[in-house]
């Protein structure tokens, strides 16, 4: 485990919604992180399909998780999500990336995909920087 992955899986014990929907995390580095959900019965709307939250909550951890990279406390102040297409089954990942960091908020690119490799979804998360690293306001 690297000194990103350790720290991010550190700061993700308490985050219980990412917990209740079993999302995991399969990778970190510093500005970039991957997050899984095996596709459960609960995940599923009413045609099957794996709801829309449940993708937008992926998209919006696996940036979480890259944007804490740097050490610091971020929420999200903006989220936009494209669904391209749908998926009932299998494994499924959000790959994150900060595309920019400021001294106040950060930018990250997230794409969704599917075990063949399918994009489902992609979009973008802009975060507030709300604590300093080591935890002083920011």
């Amino acid at each position: 485990m690297n000194q990103w992955e350790e720290r991010i899986r550190r700061r993700m014990e308490d985050n219980a919604f990412m917990h209740y929907t079993h999302i995991e995390i399969q990778e970190v580095e510093q500005d970039r992180a991957v997050v899984a959900l095996t596709v459960r019965p609960e995940h599923r709307n009413p045609f099957g399909m794996v709801h829309g939250g449940v993708l937008y909550t992926m998209a919006d951890n696996a940036a979480g998780c890259a944007v804490h990279t740097d050490g610091r406390g971020y929420v999200t102040q903006n989220g936009q999500l494209h669904f391209l297409r749908p998926a009932r089954e299998g494994t499924l990942r959000a790959e994150a990336a900060v595309r920019r960091r400021g001294r106040a908020t950060a930018l990250t690119q997230v794409d969704i995909t599917d075990e063949g490799g399918r994009l489902l979804a992609t979009g973008d998360f802009s975060f507030y920087c709300i604590a300093q690293e080591g935890g002083g306001k920011a």
